[in-house]
């Protein structure tokens, strides 16, 4: 890995929902008051411990939407904060980290952004409680599922899947993941029937995903009703850099328009393959993926093998990280 003087150009990425698991954060908070502090203060404004079911679980409880999305937008903020303080960063949230683009997966915009200067952590976190909470609603209603398809082309997928619903079947595409993997979500009876015309159509596979619902599809429209007024209200400012949004997969820079893009991505798909594509164009052959798991290396790395990325969760990889921020 090379060092920050070596490659200027490096992105700070940040994970969505899936990538937590019971212990996260538990290091950082003991090693880090700061990244402490991150959670005591969740905990306040979410209004229970978030802190103990990170640290204890049950999975089952961790894994609930609407604890999951709060609780990995704190690790990324927590590593952030535990960064600040062990490097002697100016600013809070890794704002004297020089950085030269930031994303975030689906839930993960919200982190890329309060680290991008367009959004105030606490503000953040209240929207964050609020769309976990309405996106577990919508997924108690309905009966939605997930799958990814591996080794089919996206444009291939796009026309199994437009079939499946001139059909009559509610499916369609959630994700944009990679060249490799792309994400289908809908009802339960429209995933399964366009997850048989995927495999008869020469998909190599087609995996069934262990999830609560069908994100980021029209089953999600509640959610979206519902947290319109909360984004309506939420104060944001133009990114201190490059930031790619998952609605366009482009980058955004208009407040207003990053506005229409957190809510829009709720039912529409992640266009994450060209969010990195965007990061790399803008000169950015390293990254950091900051906050639980390393889902979002394995991505970047299937949609460019030059691409450098560290990921970042613990104290641990934190001290050993190569990328140097000055």
């Amino acid at each position: 890995m090379n060092t920050e003087q070596d490659n200027p150009g490096f992105a700070c990425l940040f994970p969505g929902q899936g990538a937590q698991a019971v212990g996260m954060a538990v290091d950082l908070c003991a090693e880090s008051p700061r990244a402490h502090e991150v959670f005591r203060r969740g905990g306040e404004v979410l209004g229970f411990d978030i802190l103990a079911v990170c640290t204890d679980g049950p999975a089952e409880e961790l894994n609930a939407t609407r604890i999951s999305q709060p609780a990995i937008f704190l690790h990324s903020m927590a590593v952030l904060e535990a960064m600040g303080e062990r490097r002697g960063l100016e600013g809070r949230f890794g704002q004297g980290l020089a950085a030269a683009a930031a994303s975030g997966l689906s839930l993960g915009e919200y982190s890329a952004l309060v680290f991008a200067g367009a959004l105030e952590f606490e503000d953040a976190l209240q929207v964050v409680g609020k769309r976990g909470e309405f996106m577990q609603e919508a997924c108690d209603q309905g009966e939605g599922t997930m799958a990814a398809v591996v080794g089919m082309a996206a444009a291939e997928i796009e026309a199994v899947v437009a079939g499946a619903r001139e059909a009559g079947f509610e499916v369609g595409v959630a994700n944009y993941n990679s060249p490799a993997e792309t994400v289908i979500s809908g009802s339960i009876e429209g995933v399964a029937e366009c997850s048989r015309m995927l495999d008869e159509a020469g998909a190599r596979k087609v995996v069934a995903l262990r999830v609560a619902g069908a994100y980021h599809s029209v089953l999600m429209e509640s959610a979206t009703r519902k947290l319109q007024p909360w984004l309506a209200d939420l104060s944001i400012s133009v990114p201190r850099m490059p930031f790619f949004g998952n609605y366009p997969g482009a980058r955004v820079e208009d407040p207003e328009e990053i506005r229409e893009g957190l809510l829009r991505q709720i039912e529409n798909p992640v266009r994450w393959e060209q969010c990195v594509r965007g990061v790399l164009a803008a000169g950015c052959s390293t990254a950091l993926e900051l906050g639980p798991g390393k889902v979002l290396r394995g991505h970047v790395r299937k949609i460019d093998r030059e691409a450098k990325v560290e990921s970042i969760s613990d104290i641990v990889s934190l001290d050993n990280m190569g990328v140097v921020p000055v």
